[in-house]
């Protein structure tokens, strides 16, 4: 493993750098003057999210003690080993108070909560420098835990706002060596690692120590930061009895042209089943057309005739899209 790398004074051009690099980076600091984050400092994190709370129910994950607060699959991989159940931030921290320091006790989880819904106010305090007013703040409080090795289809910052948490991350090319789990039958919506950074079984899981090799490494302190580039895997423990994760997805991708998603399922349809040599021809189509290994595929021709291989305009890519859902019909 290596460590990641650390910037401690940060700006926008300087962050506007790091995205163009597109490598995962700890922004130490950054979000330490967050009221949050004193709060959490002076034992009053549950009275500082409770009197910003709205009081809506908020779903809550709890895994039982002898998981190890590792949230992953159930044995059966038929669904996850803990169970979702209404709850509330008031309820989460009125357990918490009760459990007189027991150590086997359950894993409490409320993940990804929208502050806009449950906790307005937050993001007007706390604010996000980095990025605009409109990417909006979400919470993940909790026991210590283990979340899965994954990755998320969006850009992320990711701040630690109360506890200690180890980040472990590895770059999209890893993903043969990862190991990952079904993508229909999912934990929390995105397919996760089957193998353990935390207790590897590389018997199983050979590969996986080449990802470990080349894997990232940090543990942030309250007032930390980490962004993770988009498609980056990675695997997250919350160190400490009490956690509080606040974190900002985005996505500058066009949202016009269809779902990379569903490209990939309908290549796993149509082209996993061709022969070895079929497969190679259409690599390399898909490296040229459509990755632009070379450069733009049609910078040769006059811009009048390039056809699909320009299509950019919304009259443009309504055509393309017509024509493959007529295909998709037909089949």
């Amino acid at each position: 493993m290596h460590a990641l790398d650390e910037c401690r004074s940060l700006d926008a051009a300087a962050f506007a750098a790091i995205r163009e690099a597109g490598e995962p980076v700890v922004l130490r600091g950054l979000v330490a003057d967050w009221p949050v984050v004193t709060a959490a400092g002076r034992g009053e994190l549950g009275g500082y999210l409770s009197g910003l709370a709205t009081g809506e129910p908020v779903p809550m994950v709890r895994a039982k003690a002898d998981e190890h607060g590792r949230l992953h699959y159930a044995e059966t991989m038929q669904g996850p080993n803990f169970v979702r159940e209404p709850g509330s931030i008031a309820g989460f921290f009125a357990e918490i108070a009760h459990r007189d320091g027991a150590v086997a006790a359950d894993t409490l989880a409320i993940q990804g909560l929208p502050a806009a819904r449950h906790l307005p106010g937050f993001a007007a305090a706390n604010t996000m420098p980095l990025l605009p007013a409109a990417v909006e703040p979400r919470l993940w409080l909790g026991t210590a835990a283990i979340v899965a090795t994954h990755h998320d289809t969006n850009e992320n910052i990711a701040c630690v706002a109360a506890g200690r948490r180890r980040f472990t991350l590895f770059a999209p090319e890893q993903v043969a060596n990862l190991y990952m789990g079904p993508f229909h039958v999912t934990p929390a919506g995105t397919a996760v690692s089957m193998a353990h950074v935390t207790a590897p079984d590389l018997d199983r899981f050979p590969r996986f120590a080449a990802a470990l090799a080349e894997a990232r490494y940090a543990e942030l302190d309250p007032g930390d930061a980490l962004y993770i580039p988009y498609g980056w895997y990675h695997h997250v423990e919350a160190l400490s009895a009490l956690n509080l994760l606040v974190n900002y997805w985005w996505n500058p991708a066009r949202r016009d042209v269809g779902s990379p998603w569903d490209a990939l399922m309908h290549g796993m349809m149509a082209l996993r089943q061709l022969s070895p040599d079929q497969r190679r021809a259409w690599r390399a189509m898909f490296d040229h057309y459509v990755f632009k290994a070379q450069g733009d595929p049609a910078a040769h021709l006059p811009a009048g005739v390039r056809g699909i291989l320009g299509a950019e305009t919304p009259a443009d890519l309504a055509t393309l899209r017509r024509a493959i859902v007529a295909a998709l019909q037909r089949q």
